[in-house]
């Protein structure tokens, strides 16, 4: 059984050992997520211990899966901090661990995302992801919509400049009332 939960500051800081073993084993595994191979185990570990704030002040959300006590999987919002742009907020980093792809948590924890997203009062959200990737087509089948592709945007963990797809979905109902972004928690 697979239980996905919503991380506050000091949550995050206790499991950022386990962060940063997932975001190696991304980038091990080809995934890109900006960061080069091979990714030094305390630089992945210090990025993630460095969002603490932004997840205390409500910029960012983070969620985590867990399958029989291991993390297995993450996804975040970072919500933008200008007046006329919380109606929206950004899907990052999308994390599946190898051993844990092929059992729907990608599903899971987009399908959290854009919830937790509509519940917060966000009815735009957008992301980027590597061109002709799995992930791509989780977006796709999840209904997001394409919005076109920028060539050479990202270097692959080995360093390969690749184009990315940028993506978008309407959730929620209400935008004009749900553009002050009411709801979202700060932790």
């Amino acid at each position: 059984m697979t239980a996905v939960s919503r991380l506050s500051a000091p949550e995050l800081l206790a499991c950022a050992d386990e962060l940063a073993d997932l975001l190696a084993d991304t980038v091990d595994g080809g995934a890109s997520v900006g960061f080069l191979a091979p990714l030094d185990r305390a630089a992945a570990l210090s990025w993630w211990k460095d969002r603490a704030d932004a997840v205390s002040s409500g910029h960012l959300a983070v969620w985590v899966a867990r399958t029989e006590g291991r993390l297995l999987g993450t996804v975040s919002l970072a919500f933008p901090d200008k007046p006329n742009s919380r109606h929206r907020a950004e899907l990052v980093k999308l994390m599946v661990h190898r051993a844990g792809r092929g059992r729907g948590l990608g599903r899971t924890l987009l399908t959290t995302a854009e919830q937790a997203a509509a519940a917060a009062g966000v009815t735009l959200l957008h992301l980027d992801t590597e061109t002709d990737s799995l992930a791509e087509s989780l977006y796709r089948s999840a209904g997001w919509t394409r919005l076109g592709a920028i060539p050479d945007y990202a270097a692959t963990p080995s360093g390969e400049l690749r184009p990315t797809t940028i993506f978008y979905k309407r959730v929620g109902t209400g935008a004009s009332a749900q553009a002050t972004g009411a709801g979202r928690s700060t932790g």
